[in-house]
């Protein structure tokens, strides 16, 4: 029988392909939408609820009647950490807030957190797992961090799972469109030690379907799971994975000094503080660019409720490629 389902944050890269995947399935889709967003990407027949999340009322319009909630809605990026709280926090606590008053018997409410939460590893090859001590390097981090909290002291009356992505990628993504187009010109800038950093990655379809796992699952009720590859990849392999889709002979590889890095970061940063706008880079960014191992572990997930990636980083960085070009994006 088909549930109803709430989809925040849908008019991003991952609640987009998000809402393919639940009309797929037959669900009946319900998402929530700023008054400003544009509406015409939503597949018809989705009913859509606009308003802030500080509109009570809009909120509990959006919850009432619905099964399940997903919440992807976020900020990724903001000028100081009280801009943070505004977009990863506030939003997160209002919105639970209408769950109690206006939907006690919720089946589930699905925060999609990040792996910055927990921070970086100490060692690229098993990497964090839920039970290890979160150490958040950033304020983006430290958001996600705070906003996990506050589910699970709401986690007595609300049912609450918590899934912490690591890098995600796939159609749409424009973050690791920047390191193709570097790619595909033969060049590849990397902040830190390029040689020994790995990384944790998921191809979006596969983190969708791994969210909706955890979502559905009896074992999943007020836990933490990292949905995310089998193991960890280096640069070396990412650009394997590449070069017979992009095409690319000789790379020319330069990889920025860490205090280089703090110091363009220090000072655009300083810059976006004056303008009072979410700059690209500040010191507190480059703290997360020049990690050595952003890694985690999948196990949890496997043994709760069998998640497992479906496609592998060559098969996914292919179909990524593939789908930037007939965009016109590479």
């Amino acid at each position: 029988m088909a549930e109803k389902i709430l989809v925040t944050g849908s008019t991003g890269f991952i609640g987009a392909r998000m809402l393919d995947y639940l009309a797929k399935e037959g669900e009946i889709i319900r998402v929530f939408l700023r008054s400003e967003s544009v509406s015409g990407f939503v597949p018809e027949g989705v009913d859509v609820v606009r308003g802030s999340f500080s509109d009570p009322e809009a909120l509990a319009l959006a919850v009432r009647g619905v099964d399940r909630i997903v919440h992807l809605a976020g900020l990724t990026k903001a000028v100081d950490e009280a801009g943070y709280d505004a977009g990863n926090v506030t939003p997160v606590q209002n919105l639970l807030e209408a769950v109690r008053a206006h939907n006690p018997t919720l089946k589930r409410f699905l925060f999609v957190s990040s792996l910055t939460a927990a921070g970086p590893a100490s060692e690229g090859i098993h990497g964090v797992s839920e039970s290890d001590l979160p150490q958040p390097v950033s304020a983006y981090g430290r958001s996600k961090l705070r906003a996990e909290t506050l589910c699970l002291e709401y986690s007595a009356d609300i049912p609450i799972t918590i899934v912490r992505p690591p890098a995600v990628y796939g159609p749409g993504d424009r973050d690791v469109l920047q390191v193709f187009q570097m790619l595909s010109k033969g060049v590849l800038v990397t902040a830190g030690n390029a040689a020994r950093q790995r990384f944790s990655m998921i191809y979006v379809d596969d983190l969708v379907s791994g969210i909706m796992m955890a979502a559905r699952s009896h074992h999943a009720v007020g836990s933490i799971y990292y949905i995310t590859s089998l193991r960890s990849y280096s640069w070396a392999e990412i650009i394997t994975a590449a070069q017979p889709v992009l095409g690319f002979k000789n790379l020319h590889k330069l990889s920025l000094p860490k205090q280089f890095v703090f110091l363009v970061g220090f000072v655009i940063g300083a810059a976006g503080l004056l303008s009072g706008k979410p700059p690209l880079i500040n010191r507190d960014k480059a703290n997360e660019l020049v990690q050595d191992y952003w890694v985690c572990s999948s196990e949890k997930a496997w043994n709760d409720f069998g998640f497992t990636e479906g496609t592998s980083v060559a098969e996914g960085v292919a179909k990524t490629i593939s789908w930037y070009r007939r965009q016109g994006w590479l």
